[in-house]
């Protein structure tokens, strides 16, 4: 790893009528002809949150990588004080914002996204509503609609931020975490979001797919990736056991093995 890629930095970029600051860190930059791949972090996640391993992926697989923290988390600018998600929140960083950032960072070319939970979600709907802009999909337990586990957990999230150390917690990886915990849990647990579903958008997704799951995930069930193979022809399905919500804390082994072969497999079918 260079001493380029151990150091965040901040772009401004012009979202929801006012300029934000996302910040960003570069892997292996130095790497001009290697496959870029793109990280998109869960629902509570950040920049610091992945720690090493998106360092050890481009490592391993002689990748650039781009990580992010989407604004609300880790030291991009938090939510404004009355800025309240909708229902079109993962939508919105989908075509709103990855683009106005990739763009402010001078990107040209189809990266490979990499996200998992909510950031998985993301990466689906960047792909679906810009399908010649990605040279291929890794989602790491991805939502495309709710299910009741889901809900539940998210329940015992909110609980447990109420009445334990978790805010102390956060605030290792967010400079603000009630802006990175109430945004991302009024919206999970507001009523209206029971009737989510991406299952409709993600039809047009063209990219090539690799679908990973763990057996114990306690925020969905295998329904979500086998939905997404239903509806993108040639999804590759990774479903490990003794792993929970997080497959590449859980069994990073295996989620590095698989990603690598996936996306040296699919940068030699590239033009």
């Amino acid at each position: 790893m260079s001493a380029k890629a151990e150091v965040s930095e901040f772009a401004n970029i012009a979202w929801r009528g006012r300029e934000v600051q996302v910040e960003y860190q570069w892997i292996a930059p130095e790497r001009t002809d290697a496959p870029l791949v793109v990280f998109l972090h869960e629902g509570l996640g950040s920049l610091a949150m992945w720690k090493d391993f998106p360092q050890r992926l481009c490592a391993d697989g002689g990748f650039r990588g781009l990580v992010f923290s989407r604004p609300g988390y880790g030291r991009s600018t938090p939510r404004a004080a009355d800025e309240r998600w909708g229902m079109d929140f993962m939508h919105r960083q989908a075509e709103e914002v990855l683009p106005a950032l990739l763009q402010a960072l001078g990107v040209s070319e189809a990266p490979l996204l990499f996200g998992h939970s909510d950031g998985a979600s993301i990466a689906l709907l960047y792909a679906a509503r810009f399908p010649e802009s990605v040279a291929g999909l890794v989602l790491l337990a991805p939502h495309i609609f709710v299910e009741d586990v889901t809900i539940a957990n998210i329940e015992q999230a909110r609980a447990a931020y109420e009445t334990t150390d978790l805010p102390q917690r956060l605030a290792r990886y967010h400079d603000d975490p009630d802006s990175a915990f109430w945004g991302w849990n009024r919206i999970w647990l507001d009523p209206a979001f029971r009737g989510w579903s991406i299952v409709a958008d993600i039809a047009a997704v063209r990219a090539p797919v690799l679908a990973v799951q763990g057996l114990d995930d306690e925020y969905g069930t295998l329904a979500q990736i086998r939905g997404i193979a239903e509806r993108v022809p040639g999804t590759r399905l990774l479903e490990l056991p003794a792993c929970a919500h997080s497959p590449h804390r859980d069994r990073p082994g295996d989620v590095i093995a698989e990603t690598v072969a996936f996306i040296t497999t699919t940068s030699r079918r590239q033009p």
